[in-house]
């Protein structure tokens, strides 16, 4: 197969519906080869984005290129992508093979040169053996590898993955968001995979980009955008945050349950006394047993970890995640002494 990274980029795209504003100044560049995933909830301008690429959709402003070329004037069918849905829409009455062939009997390719491209895509996506099968008779994980490797058989420039994985129960999805890794990374194919399952982006990415009402908040390593966000939005969206009123001690510091915190590496302009919040995440938070303090409320088993909701004298429980080892020594209704370390507290204005 002849397939190569190419470039895309987004330059300023805007796309309005109405008076709603589905794509703000929207600016990306994803590299050859590069998996880059949009990540945001419903009506974020993430689809959009790659709607627009696909040529599904029209931009408003704006310039959208594959490999340095204006693609504004180029029809869908012309613009050599592949698309994955989350509806497989697959041809009932064919069989795997058949389906995958089906783009490029389309295109004129030859029945001996399409069937051999067939066979190796569904012997990458592992259904050699399902070749035979209509896809009525596949499972809904087998029907998206089908829908993937038809995708790709017509050696696309770009592969968009549009909410692939929503449809298919929990363990099927952990599976083949792997799956789909893996062979994204041995084809070496530029893909935008657009989700609003943050773990499903953590997990497959290169970069992911948050979108939050049609706006690329940031975009960034996996680690990075986890460890390092950079507006309140990001940090909530990405991973579980407490939100914990808090004072301003100074420009650098905060009072937090408290505990006086450092938090010049993510602090705003603050002012003496101002009333913000911190944004903490769980394994910021370590917890003892004590004779007097916190209360812990719940208990939630998690496989290898658990989460523990406490209550600290505020509205809502704030939760720490320790390894289900540890957990066991701690009990519903113990007291606890909470420490919070400052590497992975944020603040924002109240």
């Amino acid at each position: 197969m002849d397939i190569h990274g190419s470039t895309v980029e987004f330059h300023g795209v805007t796309r309005k519906f109405g008076n709603v504003v589905a794509l703000n100044d929207f600016s990306l560049k994803i590299k050859p080869g590069e998996l880059v995933t949009l990540l945001g909830p419903s009506g974020c301008g993430k689809t959009t984005a790659l709607r627009i690429l696909a040529g599904i959709d029209k931009e408003h402003s704006g310039v959208v290129e594959i490999d340095g070329k204006d693609m504004s004037s180029i029809p869908a069918n012309k613009r050599n992508i592949g698309m994955v849905f989350q509806a497989y829409s697959l041809f009932p009455n064919m069989t795997a093979q058949e389906n995958v062939e089906y783009g490029l009997r389309v295109r004129g390719v030859d029945s001996v040169a399409r069937s051999k491209r067939a066979s190796e895509l569904l012997e990458l996506v592992g259904l050699a053996s399902q070749s035979a099968r209509r896809s009525t008779q596949l499972s809904g994980g087998q029907q998206q590898r089908v829908a993937l490797a038809r995708a790709l058989a017509i050696e696309p420039s770009v592969l968009l993955l549009d909410e692939p994985l929503s449809a298919l129960d929990a363990q099927v999805r952990s599976q083949l968001r792997d799956e789909i890794r893996r062979i994204q990374k041995t084809i070496g194919i530029t893909t935008l995979f657009v989700t609003h399952d943050q773990e499903e982006a953590m997990a497959v990415s290169d970069r992911v980009g948050v979108m939050n009402k049609g706006n690329l908040d940031q975009i960034d390593s996996p680690s990075h955008l986890y460890n390092k966000p950079k507006t309140p939005f990001v940090a909530g969206f990405v991973g579980l945050t407490n939100v914990v009123p808090a004072v301003a001690q100074s420009k650098n510091e905060v009072l937090v349950l408290d505990q006086v915190l450092d938090i010049s590496e993510h602090a705003p302009s603050l002012v003496k006394g101002e009333e913000v919040k911190a944004l903490i995440r769980p394994e910021a938070i370590s917890i003892e047993k004590a004779a007097k303090g916190a209360v812990v409320i719940t208990k939630s088993f998690l496989g290898p970890m658990t989460r523990i909701g406490i209550d600290v004298g505020l509205h809502d429980l704030i939760y720490v995640e320790l390894t289900s080892k540890e957990a066991k020594k701690i009990d519903t209704g113990d007291h606890v002494e909470v420490t919070i370390s400052s590497d992975s507290v944020m603040v924002t204005h109240a």
